[in-house]
């Protein structure tokens, strides 16, 4: 590497407007993540909880984009692998653990719905629903009204490229791209639904559709965090002028199964992940922050010792939590009748 071109590499940050400290927080959060997503997979296995959708090889677009926005207040709508972004933009590991053990005190659902259905009205985070791709209409309903309201907000939504092919997300498009509406609308392609690579549902860019709706469409490496917040934080921008939607396609690689009910080696082989393993973004933000001289190895051990220390303080309190109470089954899941009678289920 030239003297040029390392000075060049070393100022990217800076040039986005992003702090010394803002980077190293952006790191510490893909590695939270990460850990996050190795110890819900450990537990898996374990017998410990039934179910983990990992989000591994994502983790960079995701805690990009969030800080790319305005998490006082936006609103956000994730899809289930969005450990980075729901970390990023307010919630714990404690809450995540939660969720995972299906226990009482579970801030998105009361331990009743399925681990990656995120919500909190604190961080104004949607829930999303078993059905992949309704969130794209519900984001959109949100623009709406803030642009009724003149309210310079936007509401940001993702899903994987499997998804880009329901009919949720283009009639989302549809009425985005006519009402101009302050939407960002995320596609994390990480090049497999389930178990169906993107060469064989999908003809051509996803980020090209936006064309047909008439707003921009941008494709990104989403393995390269400062990228990925350099396009969401233009596509913010664009949004609060009034200038409507932009849809953007965030390129990575899914590098664990789709779930842990999954057999991944039924349709790619081994050398195919590892082959992507090796472009992984994490280690490569880790180095571009050594280079920059403002990170080192031993500061990084350190990192990953206090992270575990408070996944291992999760783990242990949401292994003992209580579970919800059986008479509270039906409890927020009725609304309140018109003439009042509940029966307290509400």
């Amino acid at each position: 590497m030239t003297p040029d071109v390392t000075v060049r590499e070393r100022s990217r940050h800076e040039q986005l407007g992003i702090s010394d400290d803002q980077a190293l927080e952006m790191y510490r959060m893909m590695v939270l993540a990460r850990k996050y997503d190795e110890r819900g997979l450990l537990l898996q296995r374990a017998g410990k909880v039934g179910f983990h959708v990992s989000g591994i090889g994502q983790e960079m677009t995701q805690v990009a984009a969030a800080f790319a926005l305005d998490r006082e207040r936006d609103y956000f709508l994730p899809y289930y692998r969005d450990y980075g972004f729901v970390l990023s933009v307010g919630l714990t590991v404690k809450d995540l653990m939660l969720s995972i053990f299906a226990k009482a005190e579970d801030i998105s659902s009361g331990g009743r719905q399925m681990p990656g259905h995120f919500g909190s009205k604190r961080h104004r985070i949607v829930t999303g629903s078993s059905p992949v791709t309704t969130q794209v209409p519900h984001a959109v309903g949100i623009a709406l009204a803030a642009k009724m309201r003149k309210q310079d907000i936007v509401s940001y939504v993702t899903f994987g490229e499997g998804s880009s092919n329901q009919g949720d997300f283009h009639e989302g498009c549809n009425f985005a791209g006519v009402h101009r509406l302050p939407v960002i609308i995320m596609c994390q392609n990480n090049q497999y639904a389930i178990s169906v690579p993107l060469s064989k549902q999908t003809a051509g860019k996803i980020s090209d559709r936006a064309a047909g709706y008439g707003f921009p469409g941008v494709r990104v490496d989403g393995t390269d965090p400062l990228e990925v917040y350099r396009v969401v934080k233009e596509a913010r921008e664009r949004a609060i002028r009034g200038e409507g939607p932009t849809l953007i396609e965030s390129v990575m690689y899914r590098l664990q199964p789709h779930s842990t009910s999954d057999n991944d080696l039924a349709y790619r082989t081994k050398e195919e992940v590892e082959q992507h393993r090796a472009n992984d973004g994490l280690p490569r933000f880790k180095q571009y922050l050594i280079d920059c001289g403002i990170w080192s190895e031993a500061q990084d051990e350190a990192l990953v010792k206090e992270l575990l220390a408070i996944i291992n303080e999760a783990t242990a309190y949401a292994e003992e939590a209580p579970y919800p109470h059986p008479d509270e089954t039906y409890t927020h899941v009725y609304a309140e009748s018109e003439g009042g009678a509940s029966n307290g289920r509400y």
